[in-house]
């Protein structure tokens, strides 16, 4: 081979790594870094718009009185969250998990939901989210651990007859999932997800190719090590969808059957991954994020009817 076809080869070899390279650090700043998503439907949450539905909630979330919890993470990271007591002495305390580039602040809507049922609430903010420390997102999977810690540290100060619900919203349902699979205190009777995505890869691939018309490979295997490189975790180890395939607990999902963003057939791949007890709730008319809005009684419904069904002593009226 003649020196300048070697070196010319050689040449396009480097650029095209560098290339790869550069676009693997753009996809980690977009998706995993932390700064503002411009891709993404950010509701406000916490103020009141015109004709907002979720106005009482809101109100409520705003009036209600908090308590500010924080744990050290096993990175020596200080995770914060809020604990609302319920007015009415109960041993029920349901933990919920907030979405993508959120925060503990955009729950009110569930907040209430469980607050009505009699529940004690727990919103953590997730690492690198709202009050706590962390410079990425975890997309759910090291959150799966310190949601073990938060539980720890409910027990411990609530006692052992303390009955636990996980609920968690888009990646808070991921989140919620991910804590699925691991070794449970038996005091979590039944965990709870809205429109959480099957795995890391998956979604990333989903979102590469809907904004960027660009396939997955090599884009996202590129992205998924500068990932491990920087925030410790490889995008294919981030999977709910195996973490489900290890619980013991009973899951509910729901999903919106005009999800575009989470694409409604992960809902599909997640149950039927799913061996503990289940039920799958596909709300009609919904996108991301607003199957509560979309038909907020039967929502409601949908989730007492499971409460009834795995909690000890739940009996909670059903619309008619």
């Amino acid at each position: 081979m003649k020196k300048s076809v070697k070196w010319s080869l050689l040449g396009s070899l480097g650029l095209s790594v560098s290339a790869l390279a550069y676009a693997g650090a753009y996809l980690y700043k977009k998706s995993v870094g932390l700064n503002r998503k411009d891709f993404i439907d950010e509701a406000n949450m916490s103020e009141i718009i015109p004709d907002d539905p979720w106005e009482d909630e809101k109100r409520w979330y705003r009036s209600v009185k908090k308590e500010t919890l924080t744990i050290q993470s096993t990175d020596n990271l200080l995770l914060s969250g809020l604990y609302i007591p319920h007015d009415e002495p109960s041993d029920k305390v349901a933990i919920l998990a907030h979405g993508y580039s959120g925060s503990n602040r955009d729950m009110a809507p569930w907040a209430k939901l469980f607050y009505d049922l009699g529940f004690s609430l727990l919103l953590p903010d997730a690492r690198g989210h709202g009050e706590s420390e962390g410079d990425y997102i975890g997309f759910g999977w090291h959150e799966r651990k310190d949601y073990v810690q938060w539980m720890e540290k409910l027990i411990e100060e609530n006692g052992e007859d303390t009955e636990i619900v996980l609920f968690g919203l888009s990646m808070g349902a991921a989140t919620v999932m991910n804590v699925s699979g691991e070794d449970l205190p038996h005091q979590v009777k039944v965990i709870i997800e809205d429109c959480g995505y099957s795995s890391v890869t998956k979604e990333m691939a989903h979102q590469l190719k809907t904004m960027y018309r660009l396939p997955q490979y090599p884009f996202i295997p590129m992205t998924s090590l500068i990932t491990k490189v920087k925030a410790g975790y490889w995008f294919g180890e981030a999977s709910p969808e195996e973490q489900v395939k290890k619980s013991q607990t009973p899951l509910l999902f729901i999903h919106g059957d005009e999800d575009d963003f989470v694409p409604t057939h992960m809902a599909y791949e997640l149950y039927n991954s799913a061996k503990s007890p289940k039920e799958l709730y596909i709300a009609v008319g919904a996108k991301h994020g607003y199957a509560y809005v979309t038909d907020k009684e039967l929502y409601r419904t949908r989730i007492k009817h499971f409460l009834n069904t795995h909690l000890e002593h739940a009996q909670y009226p059903l619309a008619v």
